[in-house]
């Protein structure tokens, strides 16, 4: 199959960037997606994603650090467990078929999205993120790197959604995710590169550029949505991703 144009992957990573940026997860999920349908292969789409989401995490983080969308203690208590997961999760997939993930990934995902739009719905109650106990919250890191590297995507709907269906304020729940996530996704691509080296510079390049482009818009639309219709088009977001993902699995889609 003829390599597509990498204005292509820019635009992949334009797109993926900004549903990130803006509701704080599913970068690996969409741009995966995205890279499949266009003709990628299933282990170069995974490398090259990782590979591409350090610099458009470390974008996308200091863009919502200077809009004053993140909590810095919360980022302490996610980024340190989260690299720990991602680094797990990272070589048990080199090294192992991890599908078996994938459908428990999802079930729980599709949980929380629904959680999510309950919440919306009946009335969001804030919590200050500093309530949280940091037993929780290491466990919390540490399962969303895992999943992130190994399910090839997660981190962003796993930490975000549960933080956002407890309760946590989504402005500051989605800029402090998105910083941390730099952390996690550098240690995921360096476990890679270590464990099956990089391929497709082309695929690797346009998502950069699409991405690094559309990061500080995506902090921009944080800023800007008020709260309810932001828990609304994550919980809806979650929802579609996942269900499409198991029927996919199941052999009906």
């Amino acid at each position: 199959m003829e390599q597509p144009h990498i204005l292509l992957f820019v635009l992949v990573g334009f797109i993926a960037q900004i549903i990130d940026g803006s509701l704080g997860m599913a970068y690996g999920v969409s741009s995966n997606a995205l890279l499949l349908t266009l003709g990628v292969p299933p282990a170069a789409a995974s490398a090259s994603v990782h590979t591409s989401e350090v610099f458009t995490t470390l974008v996308s983080g200091l863009s919502h650090l200077k809009l004053g969308n993140v909590d810095k203690s919360l980022v302490k208590k996610l980024a340190i467990p989260g690299v720990l997961g991602g680094i797990l999760g990272a070589y048990i997939i080199s090294n192992i078929d991890s599908s078996l993930l994938k459908p428990i990934i999802s079930i729980y995902l599709l949980i929380m999205g629904v959680r999510i739009l309950i919440k919306a719905f009946q009335g969001v109650k804030v919590r200050d993120p500093d309530s949280f106990k940091p037993l929780p919250m290491g466990i919390l890191g540490l399962v969303g790197g895992f999943c992130d590297a190994a399910g090839g995507g997660g981190w962003g709907p796993i930490v975000t959604t549960t933080l956002l269906s407890q309760g946590s304020t989504p402005r500051k729940t989605i800029g402090s995710v998105n910083l941390s996530e730099f952390f996690v996704t550098l240690a995921e691509a360096v476990t890679f590169v270590i464990t099956i080296g990089l391929v497709h510079w082309t695929v690797i390049i346009g998502l950069l550029i699409g991405g690094m482009v559309a990061a500080p818009l995506g902090a921009f639309f944080t800023q800007r949505i008020s709260i309810k219709p932001m828990m609304i088009l994550v919980g809806t977001l979650i929802i579609l991703l996942n269900v499409r993902t198991l029927l996919h699995l199941w052999g009906m889609l």
